[in-house]
């Protein structure tokens, strides 16, 4: 493949927010290779058409790119753009990570009816989300909240908040920011708070091997934010986790050295096991298995039994 004589394919969900992601990286790929022409074609995944059930009881991971991953493979598209953290920590053969361009902001944000902040939430308040991840993280710290499910694109989660019966609402911030709601934003959760999800607010691009793309979307590339990813998704690989056990994990980087926090909770948030491991970046998945076996030796393990039926 070469940028001067064809069509580069890209392969994308439908929602507003993966036609966004995709956009982008379109216009990026145009203003690099100028002479290129840039097609979406998109692509519905089985998480699209499994719209009423949590994705915690449905299978979770790779439920968003399974299909579009299939097209790459077939050739019926030359690129995937995925959010990171739909993406299995291992990838089919044959197909691997072009570029992880930088990371958008990485957490969590709460936007109430009410404009109040998690703190003055009232007691009792109803709180929607459906990962197991925040909601274990919010009980943790304020156990009279109620947890209201909640499924849908952002849009429809914004509208559930306006015309219900909740109090707020958690999303993604980055979510929020590229699709233009940053006035929603009634706050931005602190790390210490609500840790995010393993690679939040950060882009994948999916190539095949060995296939002009890999050198097209290198420049696309952000060295700190695929240094991050990699220690956060070495962290999940070891815990073999998906959707259905509230992990989370948070990489940062000063120089040449990162530090990554993470953590492990049982869903009603009683029991949460955290740790941070910092080093070189050049040992970033290194150090985010080491993270993972700290926090198994610490009680994860335990946890990972009683919501698997299986140790890490």
């Amino acid at each position: 493949m070469t940028p001067d004589k064809q069509t580069i394919r890209i392969g994308t969900r439908g929602s507003q927010l993966a036609l966004w992601q995709s956009e982008w990286v379109k216009s990026r790929l145009l203003e690099t290779f100028p002479g290129c022409s840039v097609e979406l074609e998109v692509i519905k995944t089985t998480g699209d058409k499994i719209t009423d059930v949590p994705l915690a009881k449905v299978g979770g991971k790779g439920l968003f790119v399974k299909e579009i991953e299939e097209a790459l493979l077939a050739g019926r598209v030359d690129l995937a753009v995925h959010s990171m953290k739909d993406m299995p920590t291992e990838l089919p053969p044959g197909l691997c990570i072009g570029a992880v361009p930088m990371r958008e902001n990485p957490r969590d944000a709460l936007v109430s009816r009410s404009n109040m902040a998690f703190p003055d939430l009232p007691r009792s308040a109803r709180v929607g989300t459906s990962s197991l991840r925040r909601a274990s993280q919010i009980l943790h710290i304020r156990p009279d909240i109620e947890i209201v499910p909640l499924r849908g694109n952002i849009d429809t989660r914004l509208r559930k908040l306006d015309t219900g019966d909740m109090d707020a609402v958690i999303l993604a911030a980055a979510g929020l920011l590229r699709l233009g709601f940053e006035k929603r934003i009634t706050q931005y959760l602190d790390t210490s708070i609500m840790l995010p999800a393993v690679a939040q607010g950060a882009l994948c691009i999916e190539t095949r091997e060995n296939d002009g793309a890999v050198a097209m979307v290198k420049p696309l590339n952000h060295d700190g934010t695929h240094t991050a990813i990699i220690a956060e998704r070495a962290f999940l690989k070891r815990l073999e986790g998906g959707c259905q056990v509230p992990m989370a994990a948070f990489a940062q980087i000063d120089g040449q050295t990162i530090s990554i926090r993470g953590l492990v909770a049982d869903v009603d948030g009683k029991t949460v096991v955290q740790s941070t491991v910092s080093g070189p970046c050049r040992a970033a998945a290194d150090l985010g298995t080491r993270l993972a076996e700290d926090l198994l030796q610490q009680g994860a393990k335990q946890i990972l039994e009683t919501l698997t039926g299986q140790g890490a």
